[in-house]
């Protein structure tokens, strides 16, 4: 059986919104029971924003009234091809009353999906460069206040936008770690000896050296060895 997008916030919704028993919506969320009564008690769920599921287009406001006559009926989940958006071109209009959530969502995909390059943020959130370095050095003018949200819940993005960006990021963030990982291999290693000549002499490394081996005036010849040796007695008689 297929779920709607994010089941516990859908859950959440639900209790809060509706008259729909327990069963009915553990039932369309994949839950049980007794959980959907904590999330009623509180006990459960605590801080977690609900999801309409009407904005996402996964219930109808009629199929929900059916349900809430009938307490022996169920939920169905409206067929996924109903809610397909077509592909948009051009940069993402943001709703003026969603703008100022939008710094939030940006914070939360740099802090839970580093691998997701800027573009793609501007792409998925209807922003720019600027903004999204501001947020993440944390000079923004309202960084303050800045809380990172899911943008899904916040209703900046759709999940498939999101799941199709990180998609696209698997490669990026693979590349980045072997890369990374060359360099920490070649840190690690030690550094590679002089060049040596024969009989291992050490080659001189520079242009002074090298020069003084060229120019080194000669050593002085050695006296000749004579056939017999001098006493030195005999050289005091003369």
């Amino acid at each position: 059986m297929s779920l709607p997008l994010m089941p516990k916030a859908t859950a959440v919704w639900l209790v809060e919104n509706t008259s729909l028993t327990f069963e009915q919506i553990a039932d369309f969320c994949g839950m049980h029971a007794l959980e959907i009564q904590a999330i009623a008690d509180g006990e459960v769920a605590i801080g977690i924003t609900g999801l309409n599921p009407i904005a996402k287009s996964q219930l109808t406001p009629e199929e929900i009234q059916r349900c809430e006559a009938d307490p022996d009926t169920r939920l169905k989940l409206r067929p996924a091809e109903s809610h397909l958006t077509r592909a948009r071109k051009g940069a993402r209009y943001t709703p003026v009353s969603k703008r100022n959530d939008r710094p939030d969502g940006i914070a939360w995909l740099l802090k839970n999906h580093p691998e997701i390059s800027d573009a793609q943020i501007c792409k998925l959130m209807g922003t720019t460069r600027p903004t999204i370095q501001a947020i993440r050095d944390k000079s923004h003018w309202n960084s303050a206040n800045i809380k990172p949200r899911n943008p899904v819940t916040l209703g900046l993005c759709s999940e498939a936008d999101l799941e199709k960006a990180l998609a696209v990021s698997q490669p990026r963030s693979s590349s980045i770690f072997l890369v990374r990982a060359s360099e920490a291999s070649a840190l690690s290693q030690p550094a590679a000896p002089a060049d040596t000549g024969h009989y291992g002499r050490t080659e001189p490394q520079d242009a002074h050296s090298e020069a003084e081996s060229l120019f080194r005036r000669p050593a002085s010849p050695a006296p000749a060895e004579s056939g017999t040796e001098t006493d030195p007695d005999d050289s005091a008689d003369f």
